[in-house]
């Protein structure tokens, strides 16, 4: 993390301030994410956000959008006093989240009956979008980890050729998700259910080496793991230093690349193991150009001339790709309504133009046909705007980037 990135995070919440009444001049959009410890996801979302918005001139109907950006430094508690200040400000008209899942689960009911209209362009927990209520007001476009299990599992099965696959999980309730899809999607693949080992946030290279003993005893020839980056490098650190022969191929959920992970284990270790992630399926690295990703990167670059200059420099560049093509889901939505001087009102608006966005556009992933739907039992993927199709397989190149190395044949 450089010295940029962390004045980026301690100023955050200094962007702009907080309206004491409503201001129908202006429209203010909430990016609360994790700045402290995942300050390079944090701010490869808003990057994304801001390049769409700059494209309609951060202008809504005549009124300009404003940009408060709050970190709740990972903790859950932090983060449900971010969606109260949301809450308690007039202006306030979609919050985005961040890389954390469990701030989304734990306070799932209080978002959905306090009416916070909120968009994940990253966090993967499947409880997030299936509020059992036919008024649901979070929508995703990003990894689902309904879909991520079945992705991993396939890759590990049939290409890694894994037959003891063994899950190496968080322990949260995006840990506990995972392991309820990854045990399903392996079993559809007619093995053994898994077996499982947690692990805890701040865990050490010492007691990542214990966790991998352990599961060479338990005669796994494969590992599932579901890991943010500090613990992620410590894993993989702990793998890089075992002998060669004992070491096993690690197919990582995407939590690894949201924060320095490729700094602190640098392509010299990761040469020497068996390392893959799921990402979706557009890369500016490895992607064919076309027109829109062109001018994305161009526009990119003029409004953040100190940190991007090439897309080698867009730090968890998922991020970037996703909150991109979210908020321009949300201003085609934006175009189909007139918005009111009521933001209650305007929410509800959004909500359900949300839900029946009827014209396609054009993103980076893909261009987007109706991405969300009203959300019911029988639709538990109404409010996803990504499917299987949409997720690969990547790994780290020399150069600490992320390129995708295989497109998604799951089955």
């Amino acid at each position: 993390m450089n010295f940029s990135h962390r004045l980026l995070g301690l100023f955050a919440t200094l962007f702009i301030p907080l309206h004491s009444s409503a201001d129908t001049s202006s429209i203010n959009i909430y990016l609360d994410a994790d700045r402290s410890n995942y300050i390079e996801s944090a701010r490869s979302i808003e990057q994304g956000i801001k390049t769409a918005f700059q494209e309609v001139d951060n202008t809504i109907q005549g009124r300009k959008d404003n940009f408060v950006v709050l970190d709740h430094k990972g903790n859950s508690v932090r983060s449900k006093k971010n969606m109260a200040k949301f809450l308690n400000d007039p202006d306030a008209l979609v919050i985005f989240a961040g890389l954390h899942s469990p701030p989304l689960i734990k306070y799932r009911e209080y978002i959905n009956k306090n009416q916070i209209l909120t968009l994940v362009p990253w966090a993967a927990g499947a409880p997030i979008t299936r509020y059992p209520s036919k008024e649901n007001w979070v929508f995703r476009l990003s990894i689902d980890d309904k879909k991520a299990g079945e992705r991993m599992a396939s890759f590990a099965v049939k290409d890694r050729k894994c037959k003891t696959p063994h899950l190496l999980l968080e322990e949260t309730p995006w840990g506990k998700s995972n392991q309820r899809n990854m045990t399903l999607a392996i079993g559809n693949f007619g093995l053994a259910e898994p077996k499982v080992t947690w692990f805890n946030w701040g865990i050490n290279e010492s007691g990542a080496r214990i966790k991998i003993r352990e599961i060479k005893r338990a005669n796994a020839d494969c590992i599932l793991m579901v890991s943010n980056a500090s613990e992620g490098v410590q894993v993989v650190n702990a793998m890089a230093s075992i002998p060669l022969e004992e070491r096993l191929p690690i197919v990582s959920h995407w939590g690894i690349t949201g924060g320095d992970f490729a700094e602190k284990v640098p392509h010299a270790i990761r040469s020497r193991l068996d390392l893959y992630v799921i990402q979706t399926c557009f890369s500016f690295l490895s992607s064919p150009e076309t027109s829109l990703s062109t001018s994305v990167l161009e526009q990119a670059i003029q409004l953040f001339p100190s940190e991007i200059q090439t897309p080698n420099d867009i730090n968890a560049p998922t991020g970037f790709i996703h909150g991109y093509d979210l908020s321009r889901v949300l201003i085609q939505a934006l175009s189909q309504i007139e918005l009111g001087e009521d933001m209650v009102e305007n929410r509800a608006k959004v909500r359900l133009a949300l839900e029946s966005v009827d014209a396609p556009v054009k993103g980076l992933v893909k261009t987007y046909h109706t991405p969300f739907s009203a959300f019911s039992d029988d639709q538990p993927d109404a409010h996803e705007a990504l499917g299987l199709e949409d997720l690969c397989m990547a790994k780290f190149n020399q150069t600490n980037n992320i390129a995708v190395i295989q497109k998604n044949n799951v089955r």
